[in-house]
């Protein structure tokens, strides 16, 4: 099995080269870290400056653009920089957002501040995705353990929260954000020691776009969308769901938020263990099938230990759904080289919008109804993950025939498929 990572490709890695990918973890646990907090930090920022629920959607939306924008950055930046220069660069504005974050409650500048930190968020996201991909030799057992790390680092993000909260009270969010920045001044210098080498791949599909007459692309595009925009709400606004709904306190709901990560994590091991014993299309029904299930138990109930319950099953059920959907499109994604991000950014919109829309029907009509427009985003969710098997199936059919395979099955600019 590929989880034995050590046997599998860390073994074959010079001292450089475990440097590099060790580097890499650790700063991907920050990115976690200080990725997942904002949802913890988002009902304590309400009460500290006064924001409406409009303007708390508005900043997580922000850092949804900011994590979109990082793709484009990502990849400009290093031409001009190199790839490790880019990377420092673009690691100063979670600086700069957590710093804006303590000294001013503006809601301009606290905007500009989320938009910042998902600059910084989705840039490490892209380089330490490619740089372990390449030093590992595009082992799924290191991209597994790398995905692993963020949950690992997300789940200790309401710890943080809380633990600085016993300690200084209402200013222990701050004193949380102080913690990320001397953490990310400390990714700054692990990436600076890097020794990697700038490098240009030659493809002759490298600039192609042709991938966007393929139904395959649209697919995953459309499951993307309403996963990241579900996903993005309930990690954003759960906390505040909890704490403005008195359904717990404070600190239990941010444990709650932990545990959604803990779950992720199980099942992310669990999905890189099993995966690849079951076909794309069931995993993808399995997973967004449990997500709408627990999600429903979510907002049915207000008994404690159900809502526990169905948060970590929520968490076990929406870890697989990411991963899953790369892989489904990656031969895709392999020919073309611009579909990834292309993917990414149809995928990122979805999680800018959907905090919005549950941020202004929670002025309107209240926090609950907000919650409750993710089962519309899940329903369509479905309807995509449904759409993927009858074209999985019909490749099958294809692949059985000698046609080709799901997504390849023609060239890009028949317009059949």
């Amino acid at each position: 099995m590929q989880g034995l990572g050590k046997q599998t490709f860390y073994s074959k890695l010079d001292k450089q080269e475990r440097y590099i990918l060790l580097c890499c973890f650790f700063v991907f646990a920050v990115n976690g870290l200080y990725a997942m907090i904002l949802g913890s930090f988002l009902p304590l920022i309400s009460d500290a400056y006064g924001l409406s629920n409009t303007v708390s959607g508005t900043l997580l939306s922000a850092h949804s653009l900011g994590n979109l924008g990082a793709g484009f950055l990502a990849g400009i930046l290093p031409v001009y920089l190199g790839r490790k220069k880019a990377i420092i660069f673009l690691c100063t504005f979670v600086i700069l957002g957590f710093s804006i974050m303590m000294i001013t409650g503006n809601p301009v500048l606290l905007i500009l501040a989320f938009l910042f930190i998902g600059i910084s968020r989705g840039s490490i996201s892209n380089f330490n995705n490619s740089v372990v991909n390449e030093v590992s030799d595009s082992s799924p057992a290191a991209l597994s353990f790398l995905h692993s790390i963020f949950a690992v680092g997300a789940l200790c993000a309401p710890f943080l929260v809380i633990f600085s909260s016993r300690l200084f009270g209402e200013a222990g969010w701050k004193v949380a954000s102080g913690v990320i920045i001397v953490l990310a001044f400390l990714s700054m210098l692990l990436f600076s020691r890097m020794k990697i080498a700038d490098r240009t791949v030659k493809n002759p599909n490298a600039t192609s776009y042709a991938f966007l007459k393929l139904k395959s692309f649209w697919i995953g595009a459309g499951i993307l969308f309403f996963y990241l925009g579900a996903e993005a709400c309930i990690n954003g606004w759960m906390v505040k769901y909890f704490v403005d709904s008195n359904l717990m306190t404070t600190e239990y709901a941010q444990v709650l938020a932990s545990l959604l990560w803990v779950a992720m994590l199980a099942g992310r091991l669990l999905c890189a263990f099993y995966g690849d014993w079951l076909k794309k299309g069931t995993l993808l029904l399995l997973t967004c099938s449990g997500t709408a299930v627990f999600y429903l138990l979510l907002l049915s109930t207000t008994n404690v230990r159900l809502i526990t319950f169905a948060i970590f099953g929520i968490g076990f059920s929406m870890a697989g759904v990411y991963p899953t959907i790369i892989a489904a499109v990656g031969k895709t994604l392999q020919t073309y080289p611009m579909a990834l991000g292309t993917l990414l950014v149809i995928g990122g919109v979805g999680s800018i919008i959907m905090p919005m829309v549950t941020g202004a029907l929670s002025d309107v009509f209240g926090i609950f109804a907000g919650m409750s427009a993710v089962i519309v985003a899940i329903i369509f969710l479905l309807a995509f993950v449904g759409t993927y098997i009858i074209e999985e199936k019909r490749s099958e059919r294809r692949t059985a025939e000698g046609v080709g395979e799901f997504g390849l099955n023609r060239i890009a600019g028949d317009s059949n498929e």
